[in-house]
């Protein structure tokens, strides 16, 4: 039965990384068990093939093996948003139409990066994509990649159409969500884009976080979304800040920091795709030393603190 995306477009969203084996093919072992580790923990749905999971160095075909994976493991139990990540709009289109024939629930559409096309350009790009699926589909709005952004104005008049339900704002703009509140229609969810503004992002009226850290410490995510829903400002402020240490070391160093992380708790190898490459011996160790600021048991015990 359907259930519409504002029933479960919401919290901490995990963008999940692509595991590389030794030959530099996925790893459909190791990712199979981060998708069962999320669903484990209670998340609603997943992110595939977009920012951490070094989307722009999959083939199409490897995108769709990824997808296909992810649904074959949550059956259901958790949804699948699957990024459509390309600058080119006929591209972007046939990742949109592999997705949704691999089992996605969703697609994720982002601002095209490089050609800086001008609003009415973004405008056309997104409208083309959400003509070629009958998917909902996510926004993604990220200056600091594609040096232009999704004009407020632009936001409201996709939103026009039912199958634009949320943006991943990238932003940094925590005031967007207040600013947007009266604009937008009441199913539309805002998202903070990345870890380091979720907290305020979240206190300001948004929604939730696609987040990295989620994938490394979900429960803790979930407990801080929470408190802020609850009104619980100061409590989730101290959760938030045992966090900083780790977001800092991922913000920093995108997809290879995640996977050195994930290696540490034994869940995958830490090998990145060119022209991405792994973390050095000095950043390792700022990633080890970050789970310490968790005091989360499960993680230190495993760490070895």
């Amino acid at each position: 039965m359907f259930t519409p995306p504002a029933a479960w477009f919401t919290g901490f969203i995990p963008d999940l990384p692509t595991p590389l084996d030794a030959a530099d093919a996925i790893d459909l072992k190791a990712f199979a068990a981060l998708c069962e580790r999320q669903v484990a923990a209670g998340v609603p749905e997943i992110v595939v093939c977009e920012t951490a999971g070094e989307a722009p160095t999959l083939s199409a075909a490897e995108q769709e093996l990824v997808i296909r994976a992810a649904a074959d493991v949550a059956r259901g139990r958790v949804r699948i948003i699957a990024g459509a990540m390309s600058n080119a709009t006929s591209q972007a289109i046939a990742l949109a139409r592999r997705a949704e024939a691999a089992g996605a629930d969703a697609v994720m559409a982002v601002v095209p990066a490089y050609n800086k096309p001008m609003q009415e350009g973004m405008l056309a790009h997104f409208r083309a994509i959400a003509g070629a699926t009958g998917l909902p589909v996510i926004l993604h709005d990220i200056p600091s990649r594609t040096l232009r952004p999704l004009a407020d104005e632009t936001l409201v008049r996709l939103v026009e159409s039912r199958q634009f339900v949320g943006l991943r704002d990238g932003s940094c703009d925590i005031a967007r969500p207040m600013r947007l509140a009266r604009l937008l229609p009441a199913g539309f969810r805002l998202l903070s884009g990345d870890d380091v503004t979720a907290f305020g992002y979240i206190a300001s009226g948004g929604d939730g976080a696609i987040s990295e850290v989620s994938n490394i410490a979900p429960d803790l995510c979930r407990m801080i979304f929470s408190q802020v829903r609850q009104g619980r400002l100061q409590s989730a402020r101290y959760l938030h800040r045992r966090l900083i240490p780790l977001i800092t070391c991922l913000s920093k160093d995108g997809p290879a920091a995640l996977k050195s992380a994930l290696s540490v708790l034994g869940l995958m190898s830490p090998a990145t795709r060119l022209p991405i490459v792994p973390l050095d011996a000095a950043a390792q160790r700022e990633v080890v030393h970050a789970f310490a600021a968790i005091a989360d048991e499960e993680l230190i015990d495993r760490v070895g603190a």
